[in-house]
Order: C-alpha cells, then sequence, then structure tokens
C-alpha cells in the first residue's frame, strides 16, 4: 500500500495543476450535506459533513474532455469524525480540506484525478462550529472533543477510473476503481446505477465518504433520476485511526447506497441519499446510516 500511496499522491497532485487554465468559466456547482441525523440519528462515527464543488471548463456537453486539466473541480469540503456517547471508541476528528482534480476521457474510461490539503484538528475551527450549533439547537454537547486528534496538514490524492455503459436512454451503468491516498489509503472498486431521463447527461461528481453522485453540472430538463450504487475496499493506514493511540481500522470496508434526484423547475432541483457505511474500526459493534441532501436554487 505504501509504494501505491506514493504513486497516487504524485499523480494526484501533477495532475490537478491547471495547465490549461485559458478559456474556462464557471459550468456549475456542486453541492451535497450529508448527516447522521437524516440516517440512524445516533450521532456518532462519521456523523457529518459539507462539500461544495466549483466547476470550470471551456463547456460542457455531456461527454468530458480529452485532455486533462480542460475540466476543473475545485473542491472544499468539511467533515465532523466523532466517537459515539460516553466512550472513546474512535477519536474526535474536525476535518476541512480544499482540493484541485481534473476530469477526462481516455477513450471511453472516465478519469478523475486530483489533490486535496487536508487539515485536522481545532485549529479548522470545526469542533468549535459544531459546539456553537449543538448549544443554539439544545442538542448534547459534542462528545470527544476535549480529546480530539491535534493539529495535523497532509496532501492527500485520489484517482478513479469508470466507464459508462448506457443501457438506454433513461439508464445508465457506471463501475469504477478508485484510490485514495495520504489521508487514508484506500483500494476501491464498486458500481453505480442511474435511473431516469433527468441526469443522464450532467456530470456526476462522487463524495468523498458515502460514494453519493452529486450533479456538478446540471441539465434543466425536469423530472426524477434514482440512483443505486455500492462498493467494496481494500484499506491500509487511516490518519483517523492512529496506532499509536491504539486504534486499528478495519481491512476491509463496504459501501452500499441509494438516492433521488429530484429536477422540480429548471433552476430549482432536490437530491436526498441514504448509505450505509460497514464497521470502519476494530471495535466497532456495527455499522451506520448516513443521508445526504441538497436543495438547489439558482436566480
Amino acid at each position: 500500500m505504501r509504494s501505491l500511496s506514493a504513486v497516487l499522491l504524485f499523480s494526484a497532485v501533477t495532475a490537478a495543476t491547471p495547465a490549461l487554465a485559458e478559456g474556462r468559466e464557471v459550468l456549475g456547482y456542486g453541492r451535497l450535506f450529508t448527516n447522521d441525523y437524516f440516517g440512524d440519528n445516533d450521532d456518532r462515527w462519521r456523523t457529518g459533513g459539507y462539500v461544495i464543488s466549483q466547476v470550470r471548463g471551456a463547456g460542457w456537453d455531456g461527454n468530458r474532455p480529452e485532455r486533462a486539466g480542460a475540466l476543473m473541480e475545485y473542491r472544499l469540503r468539511t467533515e465532523i469524525i466523532a466517537p459515539s456517547r460516553g466512550t472513546s471508541d474512535r477519536p474526535y476528528a474536525g476535518v476541512l480540506s480544499f482540493g484541485a482534480h481534473t476530469h477526462y476521457a481516455v477513450g471511453t474510461i472516465e478519469v478523475s484525478v486530483g489533490g486535496d490539503i487536508v487539515a485536522i484538528g481545532p485549529g479548522t475551527g470545526v469542533s468549535d462550529f459544531q459546539e456553537w450549533f449543538h448549544d443554539v439547537v439544545g442538542a448534547p454537547a459534542p462528545e470527544g472533543v476535549a480529546t480530539q486528534l491535534d493539529d495535523q496538514v497532509y496532501l492527500s490524492g485520489t484517482v478513479e477510473l469508470s466507464r459508462s455503459y448506457r443501457v438506454s436512454d433513461r439508464v445508465t451503468f457506471r463501475p469504477f476503481v478508485e484510490g485514495q491516498a495520504g489521508v487514508e489509503e484506500i483500494f476501491r472498486v464498486g458500481a453505480d446505477v442511474l435511473i431516469g431521463r433527468v441526469g443522464q447527461n450532467d456530470f456526476l461528481l462522487r463524495d468523498v465518504t458515502t460514494g453519493q453522485l452529486y450533479r456538478g453540472v446540471e441539465s434543466n430538463d425536469s423530472g426524477v433520476n434514482f440512483v443505486l450504487g455500492a462498493d467494496y475496499a481494500m484499506v491500509g493506514n487511516s490518519v483517523y485511526l492512529p496506532a499509536d493511540l491504539g486504534y486499528a481500522p478495519t481491512e476491509t470496508r463496504t459501501r452500499a447506497r441509494a438516492g433521488l434526484h429530484w429536477q422540480i423547475f429548471e433552476d430549482t432541483s432536490f437530491f436526498y441519499g441514504v448509505t450505509y457505511l460497514s464497521e470502519e474500526f476494530v471495535g466497532q459493534p456495527e455499522g451506520q446510516v448516513l443521508g445526504s441532501l441538497k436543495l438547489n436554487f439558482n436566480f
């Protein structure tokens, strides 16, 4: 896994450099809010996160460009990882990251590669925000904040290869493989199925935690699209589960997800998805269920 990590990090950082910046404009924004409040409501482990992606390029016609750097995604992401209430079964981590990812095609293969600067710890302000929010809504104080992971900064890389098989004008089957290195060492294989007229020609992005596909560039067609997906991963080291503190990640992880994209009007869309995450650390008694939301208004 360590040699794979080095290759992935080098590839991600070099490919994410926008070498073809001229002629690009903002094509769209992708957003996704994830929280276990909309899932099993247990306020633990991968308890919440938010991602916003700005997509820039010369245009979008439903197909990725053939050149790396021609279509760029700039991603800002935050996540809260917390122990179960009354335990220290995993350490608290407030995560804030920013990255650049390029998306292109090599023949029929869709390639996504990029790098993120990932900051962890109280210096990110994530734990302060969660404590403030829990106080405002009258919820119990977050667990594990006082003993959270110290301030750290990492470079993390991601490479995904996928292929879209258009079964019909309303059904697409999309298998993929993915490698991550840096904050977590993961090799993943999985697939998604898109069912419906809406979204078949959209530019789709993958959420890091859930694997849900969210829309980076949206069509204006009204209607619905159902998304089903699952994947299996082999896991190496994880910064979120430091061995020197006695934690250990499970050797494998699985995810299963379902979602609904609803284009209500030309400028209004909605998404809700639910994701099952299997156990991530040794000693975790069960998996968890997260819910993901997006409501988009364009004025």
